[in-house]
């Protein structure tokens, strides 16, 4: 038991700091780099590196056609419209803004379900709202204002939407059943959507031999193998080996892991309005996660479909 336990919380922390540091990573990586090129590279690469895994444990990366389709458009979804515009938003806002408002992805989720017309408990309802009221805060006043800072923050929360509703509706996507293959054609999906719209864009013209600085191939190259491979394997281990609950505490520990590397590394200062955003979505998220959890363990007379892949790592 003792064994497990340090198995258990050493995968918790992988994911905490992996997908928590992600958002300083994107900031470093988009100093010199082309963001689109940067996302779609990053996830052919993960995509690479986790085939190989799949194929020496000697499990099989074929799947059925609409299995295969299934997972490459939410990978255009989650992956190309959700992470891909995060990289374009951090070369406008700060990484510890972005990891904010991503932080609000499950309360959207829970919005979603409401306009699909779902049973959605009052006190799961409540919390979203006032997370939502963080969100506001978060974005804040300039977003209006115009300039660099503005759009940064539009495209941040058109990214944390995308991700919101591509989770949402992943679960009426067939996918196939192993959760690394299905994730190694999300990754060829959104990667090649990504390094298109690059190419498209003309960011070909800016890899120059003054982009390709330590810094940030480093930090791409982190992205690639810790936030996509390591903290991935984490969390498919945590889904097997964790109750669910437990597992999703990442989703309020990595907005904090976040803001906190960010005002270390890069020296961000979020304003106090941001700060109090921060608190209140994060305390939605709490709040919504630990109800969830419960409702999730108790005994029902017709339990609930199981949610999709996608879903749980966005949920």
């Amino acid at each position: 038991m003792r064994r497990e336990g340090v198995r258990l919380w050493t995968a918790l922390w992988i994911v905490y700091i992996a997908w928590g540091s992600t958002y300083v990573a994107i900031k470093i990586a988009v100093r010199t780099l082309p963001p689109l090129l940067t996302a779609g590279t990053r996830f052919l690469a993960a995509a690479a590196i986790l085939a190989g895994i799949v194929l020496v444990a000697r499990r099989s990366l074929r799947v059925e056609r609409r299995e295969a389709l299934g997972a490459a458009g939410v990978g255009v979804a989650l992956l190309a419209l959700g992470v891909g515009l995060v990289h374009v938003a951090e070369t406008r806002i700060d990484s510890g803004v972005a990891a904010m408002i991503a932080g609000s992805v499950p309360l959207q989720i829970v919005v979603w379900r409401l306009a699909a017309g779902e049973r959605v408990p009052r006190q799961t309802v409540i919390a979203a709202l006032v997370g939502l009221v963080g969100l506001a805060l978060v974005v804040g006043p300039e977003s209006f204002s115009g300039g660099a800072t503005a759009v940064g923050l539009l495209i941040m929360l058109t990214a944390s939407i995308s991700w919101s509703s591509g989770s949402y509706a992943s679960r009426w996507v067939r996918l196939p059943k192993d959760p690394l293959v299905a994730t190694v054609y999300e990754m060829l999906g959104g990667g090649l959507v990504l390094v298109g719209a690059g190419l498209v864009a003309g960011e070909a013209g800016q890899l120059g031999t003054d982009a390709f600085q330590p810094g940030p191939v480093a930090a791409w190259a982190y992205l690639a193998v810790m936030g996509s491979v390591v903290g991935f394997s984490a969390y498919a281990w945590l889904l097997k080996h964790a109750p669910i609950s437990q597992v999703v505490t990442h989703q309020y520990v990595n907005p904090l892991v976040a803001v906190a590397l960010g005002a270390l590394l890069l020296g961000e200062r979020p304003a106090p309005t941001t700060l109090a955003g921060a608190a209140l979505i994060v305390g939605a998220v709490v709040v919504t996660a630990r109800h969830e959890g419960r409702a999730a363990g108790a005994p029902a007379v017709e339990s609930p479909p199981e949610p999709s892949e996608p879903e749980r790592r966005a949920a």
